[in-house]
Parts: C-alpha cells; structure tokens; sequence
C-alpha cells in the first residue's frame, strides 16, 4: 500500500497543509516542536483512530478552532481510497471513505495498515504490562478490525462490573444493604469476552514471535536469545472458548472474597502480562538499555512481516525520530531493512543518520512551524561547495 498524499485542516498546528508523498521513502526534517511528529500522529489516526499522544481530541485542533480534518488518499492493490476523519472539540467524531460517511467507525479500520515506532515504545520493554497489552491489541486491531469490537465489549462488561463492586463496597462500610443487580450475571458476561480476548491475544503472539526472535539474532549477532511469553491472567488446560470460560469462573470464585474488600475485578484480561527474557534474564529488571532497544526494534521488524503476512501488502512504517535512541549498528539494520519494500515516513533533526544513497532516493520535507516546504539535498550540497573556501 502507499499513502499518495495527505491534506491537514486545522490540525495540531497545521492550519492548512497539503502534502503529496513522491517517494517511498519520506524524511520529515526539522527543529523540535515544529510540527514533523503532527504528520506521522495524523497518518496514525487514519490508521487507528487512535493517537499514542492524546485521547483528547481538542487537543489535536489547532487553536481557536473547533473542528479538526485530516485525509489522506491510500492507493492498495485493491483499489485508491480517500479516507477521512473530522474531529470535533465536543469530542464526536465522523469518518468517511470515499466521501461517503460510515455509521460504524470499526468499518474505517484495517484499511492503512500502519507499524509506528517512536522512542515511547521504549517503554514497551520498561512500562507496566498495561503497556505491553495496548501493544498488542493495536497490532490486533490492524489484523482484525473487529477485535476492537471485541476488546470494547470487554470493557463496557468490566467497568459494569467494577461499578457494582464499588457500590457493593461502600454500602458495606456504611452499614447498609442494597438491592443490586446478581453479579454471577456479570462474571458469566465477563468469562465470555474476556476469553475472546486472551485467545486472540495467544493467537497473534504465537504467529509473531518467530519473526522477532528471528530479527533479535539478526540484529544481535546471534549473541543472544530473545524469549516471548504470554501470561494470561485465566488460564484453562485446553485451548477452548468453553474451557477458558469455565477457568474464568473457577478463578472469579476463588478470588471472590478478596474482590469484595477491594472493590474491583481481579480476574481478568486487563491483568495479562507479556513478558521479554534477553537470555532467560527478564529484560525489563535485567536488560541493558541497549539490549532493550535490540528487542524493540526486533518487534517492530516483525510486526512489519506479520502485516504483510496476513494483509497480502508492506504497511506503512512510520519512524519517530528513533534513529538517535539507535547505535550505528542498529541504525543500519532498520535502514537495511526498510529499503523500498515499505512507504517510510521518518522524523529527524539532523541528516546525518542517513547515507548518500538513502538521501538521494528520499523526498525530503522541511517542518518549519507548521508548514513543509520541498527541499533538494543535492541542489544545497552544491550551492555549499560553491560558496566554500574549497
């Protein structure tokens, strides 16, 4: 797939923008806080509706304006589509493909398939589990539009049931009873889509941790071995949605006691954890900060072959300013990688990441308070030699 061009209406701070990409590899390049990573979060949001940055949309309007419009023209094997998002600062959204509105925005997913990588993802290895989860439900969103449907089940079942908890709980220390809803009627809705989740999650882990152990050895020189384990919060001996529901209920009746006091569900998947061993060594505890750039980078190289995989065409990558958090090595074996097999859009400060070759087939895009403006490298390097002392 390639993004032809990107128009920005009231956006962050872009007041009004049009950008047509003429390369398959794009560099973004400019100061701080001059608009470069605004691009990368616009082209994610026509991705995933979704910004890593925000989940406000007010603050995605420029100032003093009330609606923000991004779109983009995508042209895919099957066909060119005009994709459309119009946010608004009371927070409804609209999408449109093709100028025609859709009523379900899970039917906008799964068009721009997107792999983002940002220094942030840093934090996939260090963060909390909750981070490690939202990691891999973004990816499953990507492969299957409806999971977001299914994770938005989860959660509507979970905060219900988190609410009745509360209440139950505070009447008790109250010295009061209350009339509430069974709450068997929402641990057997709870073991019902929670087990949809951790299925999925199981599933989409065993078909990427091939490709990720796989660029780990690559990108370490076979010096170390990379382990990826998931550990769901339920689990039940066989891989079945009737024996996973019934683990559930088992669990939620063992924990029941303790969920009372505490006022919250303990079972569940928003309890799951994804853990990183770097040689059996747990790499968020143990890892070096280098060791823990490899194993990011290995997964955002896999998440790439997994979309191609299942999609049947190279996503988007979208590169935000990372090549600083890497070493040469590392910088070489993402670049080597790339090459023209995926539309790159990629942020920097400065060129000196790049080699010659990458910056002679690259369209570069000067970011300048929120303009971009078309630049020649080769025209600059020329008029340099004829104005130097040399």
């Amino acid at each position: 797939m390639y993004l032809r061009s990107l128009h920005l209406r009231h956006f962050r701070n872009y007041l009004d923008q049009q950008v047509d990409f003429t390369s398959s590899k794009t560099i973004l390049l400019g100061n701080n806080a001059q608009g470069k990573s605004n691009v990368l979060e616009a082209v994610e949001l026509l991705s995933s509706l979704k910004s890593h940055r925000t989940s406000r949309d007010r603050d995605l309007i420029y100032d003093g304006e009330t609606l923000s419009q991004i779109t983009g023209h995508l042209k895919r094997e099957t066909g060119e589509t005009e994709l459309t998002i119009t946010l608004r600062e009371n927070g409804r959204r609209t999408v449109s493909q093709n100028g025609m509105s859709l009523r379900r925005q899970l039917d906008f997913l799964g068009t721009l398939n997107m792999v983002q990588f940002s220094s942030l993802d840093l934090d996939l290895v260090r963060g909390g589990p909750d981070q490690r989860r939202h990691w891999i439900d973004g990816l499953l969103v990507q492969l299957e539009p409806v999971y977001a449907y299914v994770l938005q089940q989860y959660t509507q079942v979970l905060r219900q049931r988190n609410a009745l908890l509360r209440a139950r709980l505070r009447e008790e220390s109250e010295g009061r009873s209350i009339e509430a809803p069974d709450l068997a009627l929402w641990d057997a809705q709870l073991a019902i889509a929670g087990s949809r989740v951790i299925r999925r999650r199981a599933r989409v882990l065993d078909r990427l941790v091939p490709f990720a152990e796989e660029w780990h050895q690559a990108i370490s020189g076979s010096t170390e071995k990379l382990e990826i384990r998931y550990a769901p919060n339920v689990q039940a001996e066989q891989d079945t949605p009737e024996a996973l529901q019934q683990a559930f209920l088992e669990k939620i009746q063992a924990r029941a006691i303790a969920e009372q006091h505490q006022g919250t569900t303990l079972v569940g998947a928003h309890r799951d954890e994804i853990e990183f061993l770097i040689n059996q060594t747990p790499a968020r505890q143990y890892g070096s900060q280098g060791q823990q750039r490899t194993l990011v980078l290995a997964l955002k190289l896999a998440e790439l072959k997994l979309i191609e995989d299942v999609i049947g065409e190279p996503p988007l990558l979208l590169l935000d300013d990372v090549l600083a958090e890497l070493d040469l090595n590392r910088q070489n074996q993402l670049l080597d990688a790339i090459q023209d097999r995926f539309q790159t859009l990629i942020t920097t400060t400065h060129l000196g990441s790049f080699d010659a070759q990458w910056i002679d087939s690259a369209q570069i895009l000067e970011v300048k308070a929120g303009h971009l403006f078309e630049q020649s490298v080769r025209r600059e390097q020329s008029e340099f030699l004829q104005n130097s002392d040399f």
